[in-house]
């Protein structure tokens, strides 16, 4: 028979992504609706194994759904790795009546999930990243707020690109994936889009696409640069001498976690922290919550982290097209 879940906790690790706080508060509320009780731990693994963990009520969650970050708070946390720490923090759950935890995070956040479940304590993941690079699923929490915010920095460079009649090299966030580059490149017309996944490293390539649009009397030259590839500062000085055409770098960073999340993420989180809630009362564990056609499904999580995910090659292809 399934264990009686009669207490969960609720964690955000890893990196923050807008629509955290919309998920947690789906927990909250769906598991008290549910007669279960929910205790918050701060700051991620971490928090957990210094026992930062507090007891949530419904509104302790009000006024939050529209807040970037998260209000549980998170850290890395090396250690969760050892085997005796996985086996301390699971004895740390039990102290406090926890019966299973639910996971925001990305697939680094799984393998302590993981741990969690192969100790005793139920875990479901939901996945939370701006990154777009967990293979289960179409959607993770914070993609689209990301490459919104992205987006909208690009349109303003492009501005000023235009006016001085310059390259601009703009890097996006994404680690070693290149959606948030890819999405932006197209959405914000750039002439040439540098993604891991594709990039054969010929800055030739890049100088001649600059030197044959002068030609055709285009004045300015975007470049949407992904995280994964990186260097867009050196790229730039060997950009303008090849080509006498002033270029900047402009690193977007971590204002691409910030911010108010858009209503698809505040929509979608909330959906996966109900769904995460209900399939762990129910008993389920070791499980990963997606978005696949249309639907909100669980993946167990090995066979999650086992996927593979690849660029559409439809989307490159079209976005090679469009930049010409």
């Amino acid at each position: 028979m399934a264990k009686e879940i009669k207490t969960i906790g609720v964690l955000t690790s890893g990196g923050d992504a807008p629509g955290m706080n919309a998920a947690i508060r789906a927990v909250v509320r769906k598991a008290i609706g549910n007669g279960v009780k929910v205790k918050g731990i701060k700051k991620g693994y971490q928090g957990l194994l210094y026992e930062e963990i507090v007891d949530m009520e419904r509104k302790d969650v009000s006024d939050t759904i529209q807040k970037g970050g998260t209000i549980l708070g998170t850290a890395r946390c090396p250690e969760f790795k050892q085997e005796e720490v996985q086996i301390r923090a699971a004895e740390i759950c039990r102290k406090h009546g926890i019966d299973g935890i639910i996971v925001i995070g990305g697939d680094g956040s799984y393998r302590g999930a993981q741990a969690l479940a192969r100790n005793g304590v139920n875990t479901i993941g939901i996945p939370g990243t701006i990154d777009l690079d967990i293979a289960c699923t179409d959607y993770t929490i914070g993609f689209d707020t990301a490459v919104n915010t992205a987006m909208e920095a690009i349109d303003k460079v492009r501005d000023t690109s235009s006016s001085h009649e310059r390259c601009s090299i703009i890097e996006v966030m994404g680690r070693n994936a290149g959606y948030i580059a890819l999405w932006c490149g197209v959405a914000n017309g750039a002439e040439d889009i540098l993604i891991p996944e594709k990039y054969d490293f010929n800055e030739q390539n890049i100088i001649n696409n600059i030197i044959y649009n002068r030609k055709k009397g285009k004045t300015h030259h975007i470049i949407v640069n992904a995280e994964g590839i990186g260097h867009s500062t050196s790229m730039a000085r060997r950009i303008e001498a090849a080509t006498g055409m002033e270029t900047r770098a402009t690193i977007l960073g971590y204002m691409q976690r910030g911010g108010s999340p858009t209503c698809k993420d505040r929509f979608y989180a909330s959906m996966m922290g109900a769904y995460a809630t209900d399939i762990l009362c129910e008993g389920k564990s070791n499980r990963v919550v997606g978005y696949k056609n249309g639907e909100f499904v669980d993946f167990d999580i090995e066979e999650a982290l086992n996927m593979q995910k690849a660029i559409s090659e439809y989307e490159y292809i079209v976005s090679k097209m469009l930049s010409q």
